[in-house]
């Protein structure tokens, strides 16, 4: 079980950093300079610690809410990315454009919302994913 853990941890990790780092450092840099809210320099070894608290809470609470052997991998991935998409964009893209100065509140909230919703589509069913073929292998070790 400790070995789907982690590979859940990385289900999360892995697409999102270099998805996270392309998306707002070079597909679209220049959509968010033109928003004036960043540094000139952004701190990546603080947004890649967010992205590891996330993935060790994310891994945790998977197989409690969505038990793989009683939820269907592609139902727990569905359940799974809208609840914690939707949580995901409450806590990042509507506080930010409450609070931060930029120069186009829209344009932020539709950057933020599609890149969102992206990174769940990749990473709940790679997460889902994990735990099935980690339920799978206990099933098979079991059986032995």
């Amino acid at each position: 079980m400790r070995k789907t853990f982690w590979l859940a941890v990385m289900a999360y990790l892995v697409p999102t950093f270099p998805l996270g780092y392309f998306w707002h450092l070079v597909t679209f840099a220049d959509r968010y300079q033109r928003l004036e809210m960043y540094r000139a320099e952004v701190l990546i070894p603080l947004g890649l610690a967010s992205m590891l608290v996330q993935a060790l809470v994310f891994a945790w609470a998977y197989p409690r809410l969505f038990p793989p052997a009683r939820v269907p991998w592609q139902r727990g991935a569905l359940a799974f990315g809208c609840i914690f998409g939707t949580l995901a964009w409450s806590f990042v893209v509507l506080p930010v454009a409450a609070k931060y100065r930029m120069a186009s509140v829209q344009d932020f909230i539709v950057l933020e919302t599609c890149f969102t919703a992206l990174q769940f589509a990749v990473v709940a069913p790679l997460i889902a994913l994990a735990y099935r073929v980690g339920e799978r292998a206990s099933t098979q070790a079991l059986s032995a």
